[in-house]
């Protein structure tokens, strides 16, 4: 929090943190502190940055909106 006591501030990767835990964390198990690291890791590049689709940015992936935003600017 960067704030004293005002949980609001945090708000952004709190939510990160539950959409990790819900769709990867619960559902796997992991035997070594690597093979965890190995698999959010993938789960971070490879799914929830190139594929999962995020409502606050239109329904498209962090990726694709990336894209789509960097099209829009005029080149200088």
């Amino acid at each position: 929090m960067s704030r004293t006591r005002n949980p609001w501030d945090n708000a952004v990767i709190e939510r990160f943190f539950s959409t990790l835990t819900h769709e990867l964390l619960d559902r796997e198990r992991y035997g070594d502190p690597d093979r965890a690291q190995r698999s959010i890791t993938e789960w971070i590049d490879d799914f929830y940055n190139a594929q999962r689709r995020h409502t606050a940015l239109g329904n498209m992936s962090p990726i694709k909106y990336e894209l789509a935003c960097q099209m829009r600017k005029p080149r200088t």
